[in-house]
């Protein structure tokens, strides 16, 4: 069994509500913040527009409630994420601490991003996700269990079913959803290729110490 492969197959936690359709990658992460060299940080400029005035002060934002401090699963409305396709949004997400995002729709490739980070995107209908939203308003601390095996998301004594890309649901369960992991574990296959290439076989390819 390869013990690199990190397997998503639940997420636990306390639920942050976001509400609002079309909500972009420019206001989850705002452009003067893509010079940043690496993603270390991100987590405190997510929705720093929104979260902050101009001088810094905090203002009334999901993000900045005490009560939603902690929170592990994100729970949205439409066309989450929509906008240019910036790595850093889906980052600065993750890097504040969510582990799992919950919508009624999403942009594609900003889903795509997530998945590539091991975050789990699920989408419910319309009424599903407003019944969600209302119940983390009132009940912050409740602790609610996605399942991404069986696709659903528990709390108390209710259990909704979610929907999932098939084909990111299977990556996640297989730890495959780290595409730089996957390809270090293929080193040896890679170098054995690559020193039949004529044309760089002469090239120093690292061997794998594995």
């Amino acid at each position: 069994m390869d013990t690199n492969k990190i397997i998503v197959k639940e997420v636990s936690g306390t639920v942050l509500p976001l509400k609002g359709n079309d909500i972009d990658t420019d206001r989850i992460i705002p452009a003067r913040f893509l010079r940043s060299i690496t993603f270390e940080g991100l987590g405190e400029q997510v929705f720093c527009d929104e979260r902050f005035d101009q001088a810094g002060n905090p203002l009334d934002h999901p993000f900045n409630h005490e009560s939603y401090r902690g929170a592990k699963i994100l729970v949205v409305n439409q066309n989450f994420g929509c906008g240019s396709s910036r790595e850093h949004a889906p980052q600065a997400i993750m890097r504040f601490g969510i582990e799992a995002i919950i919508g009624e729709s999403f942009a594609e490739i900003f889903a795509g991003n997530c998945t590539s980070l091991g975050i789990p995107v699920l989408t419910a209908s319309i009424a599903e996700i407003e019944a969600l939203q209302a119940h983390a308003q009132e009940n912050p601390s409740e602790e609610f269990v996605v399942d991404i095996s069986h696709p659903h998301i528990t709390y108390g004594a209710r259990t909704i079913a979610l929907q999932i890309n098939d084909a990111a649901k299977q990556a996640l369960l297989n730890g495959t959803w780290d595409s730089l992991e996957t390809l270090l574990q293929e080193r040896q296959n890679i170098a054995a290729t690559a020193a039949k290439l004529p044309y760089i076989s002469s090239f120093p390819y690292p061997q794998s110490t594995g």
